[in-house]
């Protein structure tokens, strides 16, 4: 069998990318140990913030949007570092064993693309080991002593956040910034001020922003005037599309996605 990830089943997005993509059950030990001091009470439910791979003593850091989280019933969905999947985890006594992962097929950086393909290479075996602290640490070993090293996520809050723009969404469809803009546009909401700020990759933006319960109006947007690139001008002005107009927000955990009423729209990550 391939177990890229050794996790199996759909990718789950902040934006529904992927329909699901079957019904395997996860065997479940109940509440014992998973090879280890950890229990399955103690890993689950919890959304984890890749921090680090460390394979055959080399360690990488991992990009921002890497996490993993395992529900109760063992679906399991994560961030690779580019791209999301999806799959189930079976807990047993002597380790978690994750079945054959699903993902997007997103392109992104060299960098967030070489961890994302040792990721899921090590990820690729029959068990790990979990070890957890009272600090919110998560520690997943194989059997050859390579390690994930994991922390405990918190959610991002809409306002006074800094939203990392990573992909233009186009009626559910999710593609990365071009190479121009990566990593430069973002944007955070001011609530006492009732604004949007931020960049839209070359440009300084600010505008009125009125939040309601799932939508944000937003105004005229006031922009610096710089001249970039042609891709960095091309991005920014998808970006600009969003403005003067009312937009759907979604957030799951520390992602969000806003989209217009024309399904156009921009996803995004909290900043660490």
């Amino acid at each position: 069998m391939d177990k890229r990830l050794t996790l199996t089943a759909l990718a789950l997005l902040p934006l529904p990318l992927l329909a699901a993509c079957g019904n395997e059950s996860a065997g479940d030990s109940g509440s014992g140990n998973v090879g280890s001091a950890a229990t399955k009470s103690s890993v689950t439910g919890v959304r984890w913030k890749v921090d680090s791979l460390t394979v055959g003593g080399k360690t990488e850091q991992a990009p921002d949007s890497a996490y993993l989280k395992i529900a109760d019933n063992g679906e399991v969905d994560g961030n690779y570092g580019c791209n999301t999947f999806g799959s189930t985890a079976a807990f047993k006594d002597d380790g978690i064993d994750f079945e054959t992962a699903r993902s997007t097929e997103m392109a992104c950086g060299d960098a967030p693309m070489k961890f994302e393909k040792s990721f899921a290479r090590t990820l690729d075996t029959e068990k790990f080991t979990a070890q957890t602290t009272d600090d919110g640490k998560l520690t997943l070993t194989t059997g050859d002593g390579d390690t994930v090293e994991l922390t405990e996520e918190r959610p991002a809050e809409l306002y006074g956040t800094t939203w990392r723009i990573d992909s233009l969404v186009d009626h559910d469809v999710a593609t990365s910034l071009p190479e121009a803009a990566r990593g430069k546009a973002w944007f955070t909401l001011d609530k006492k001020a009732g604004t949007l700020s931020g960049s839209v990759g070359c440009n300084d933006i600010s505008a009125k922003a009125t939040v309601s319960e799932d939508e944000i109006t937003l105004g005229n947007p006031r922009t610096t005037r710089k001249m970039c690139s042609d891709s960095l001008m091309a991005a920014e002005r998808s970006l600009l599309e969003l403005f003067k107009g009312t937009v759907e927000y979604r957030i799951d955990h520390r992602s969000i996605t806003l989209t217009s009423e024309n399904k156009a729209g921009v996803g995004a990550v909290a900043d660490k």
